[in-house]
This record gives C-alpha cells, structure tokens and sequence, in this order.
C-alpha cells in the first residue's frame, strides 16, 4: 500500500497491526482484541481525515498510483465482456485513449476513456493518458459508430490534459478536441461522462460532453491543473495548494456550480482501497442513468444537452455597456 502524506497516520496505525500479527504468529498468542481495537483506530482516523480533505489533498487522492483507471472500471462493469477497437482509420492507434464494446447485464454500451498505464513501461506508451489528435478522432470514430447502432456511450475521464507534443499540435489538436465538442452535443443515443481521476483542460473535455457527467468523490475537474496555474500565476509551483482552493475544482465545488449533473461517492479511504466496491458503484449507477435516459427522446436528449452547456458561463455584452 502506498500512502500519501496526509494518510502517515494511518500508516502508522497498519504497521502497529502487521507488527501484531507478527508477533502473534511467532509466539502464538492471541492478539485479536488488541487487533481489533487499532483496526476500529483506523476505521476512525480515516473517516476524520478523509471527510476532511482539502481540494490540494483531492488532488493528491484522483492520482494516487493505486487508484483504479480505466480499463479496469469497463473490465469490472462489464463482466470481462469487452471488446476493444482500435485506430482513427488516418494516422494511428493512440493507446492513452482506449474504447470498444461491452455488455452491462445484456445491454451492449460504447465504453471510452484515457488509460494511463499500470507500470513504468505501460505509462510511457499510453503517456499517462494524454492523447493525441488521433486519440479523439478514435473516440469520435467509435461515438459515431455507436450511434450508427443506437448503443448508449458511456466515457471514463481521466487525464492530465491533452498531449503536448509539437507533432500533436501540427495534427490538428485543438481541431480534433473541438470537432469532438460540436460532434457530440449532437448524438442521437444517450451519453455519460464519469470524471474517475483528473479532469483536465481540453484533453478531458474532449470525451466529456454528455446527457450526464458525473464526478467521483475524489476527483477533480479544471481548466488547468493546480501546478500549472500556480506556475504562470506565480512563476513557482510552491503555491498549488492555494492555487487548488481559488480554482474550485473540486467534485463537491463543481456540483455546486452547476458544471456537473452528479458526485458518485467512493469508499471509506478513496476508491483505490476498496476498487471492487467503486466499480459495483459505478455499474449501478451507470444502469441507474441509462433507464432515466432512454425515457427522453433523441431530440429531447439533445436539446437539453445543448440547453445545459449553453448556459454554463457568464457573457458580459461589453457594446451594449
């Protein structure tokens, strides 16, 4: 188990235990009520330290190396019944966006979503989930090939922003991730956006359009991230923490503002402790949005979509002033 900074109390509390059942092996004597009690130690100090958290700690939690992406959520939620399609059918297969179909109790779903690797290895070739134009041309290529065969779409977010290579900018980023944005505003079948890591820039927004998008508890959901702003706004990332509350890019935050339609709340610890349980979550909740969407019509599900993020922001007419 790796832990992060804030959680040091809790990792000393697990050593007290391992410690114990160590000792209780060796000498063979029974050590379980002392067992029990640190364990309902723990059990507190993680509820007092995670209902507490601050967004810097969000942050930290929506990155944390144990925490599950996305493969792992559409393997879970759809019984290992998935199929992956691959390639933009113009330049590449961009691994750090993955998608295909699967069956969520006998209903085909269009999954899609950033991976960022599970290794060192992996990591590099899906660079952290950072796609390329290709990555959101494939994401399209499958959106519209779902509509095509009326199956909803259900997208995992997780990315630390569009990739920022020069080659990506002359492929035509900005152009790949906004044709996105006009594409499916527009879909005919029902669309879900989940928000399972870090939210980032345009490289989230690019799969992010949807009838619903929903936060996980501890995720975030941002223009920039924290070290960026903090390093044009004050040439230093010394000030992320105070660059993370002023952005409010919080789950609980974004909710209130009215940028998300939901938060999905994790496990007692983050749902890289409990990911078994996060993924039965989010497959009930996924079915839960699913059978509220199909009641709507296309074009009442497209209206609204265009009604929700049309009036999102504030225009001051400054002709009219």
């Amino acid at each position: 188990m790796i832990y992060l900074d804030f959680e040091k109390p809790i990792e000393e509390l697990e050593g007290e235990i391992e410690k114990l059942k160590e000792v209780a092996t060796k000498s063979k004597v029974d050590l379980n009520d002392k067992i029990a009690e640190l364990e309902g130690h723990i059990e507190k100090t993680t509820q007092e330290l995670y209902s507490n958290l601050t967004p810097w700690q969000r942050v930290q939690v929506s990155r944390h190396p144990e925490r599950p992406y996305t493969l792992a959520y559409i393997d879970h939620v759809t019984n290992k019944s998935f199929i992956e399609l691959h390639g933009d059918r113009t330049v590449a297969d961009d691994k750090a966006m993955v998608g295909g179909f699967g069956e969520i109790d006998g209903e085909s779903v269009m999954f899609i979503g950033q991976q960022k690797g599970i290794n060192t290895k992996m990591r590099q070739i899906r660079r952290f989930g950072m796609a390329n134009p290709e990555g959101y041309r494939k994401a399209l290529r499958l959106m519209k090939l779902a509509e095509k065969f009326n199956k909803p779409i259900v997208t995992f977010i997780d990315t630390p922003g569009a990739y920022p290579g020069l080659e990506a900018e002359e492929r035509g980023q900005g152009e790949a991730i906004a044709r996105n944005l006009l594409e499916m505003v527009q879909l005919k079948v029902p669309v879900i956006c989940i928000i399972i890591g870090e939210g980032a820039s345009g490289g989230a927004l690019g799969i992010g359009i949807g009838d619903r998008v929903l936060m996980l508890e501890n995720t975030w959901y941002s223009v920039i991230s924290p070290e960026s702003c903090s390093s044009i706004l004050w040439r230093s990332w010394n000030f992320k923490e105070r660059a993370a509350e002023a952005l409010k890019l919080t789950a609980e935050d974004m909710s209130k503002n009215g940028l998300v339609d939901g938060v999905i709340a994790e496990p007692l610890g983050g749902a890289h402790r409990h990911p078994t349980q996060m993924f039965e979550t989010v497959k009930q909740e996924i079915k839960k949005q699913l059978a509220a969407l199909k009641k709507l019509s296309p074009e009442q599900r497209i209206e609204q979509r265009i009604e929700k993020f049309a009036s999102m922001g504030v225009v001051h007419d400054m002709m009219s002033e």
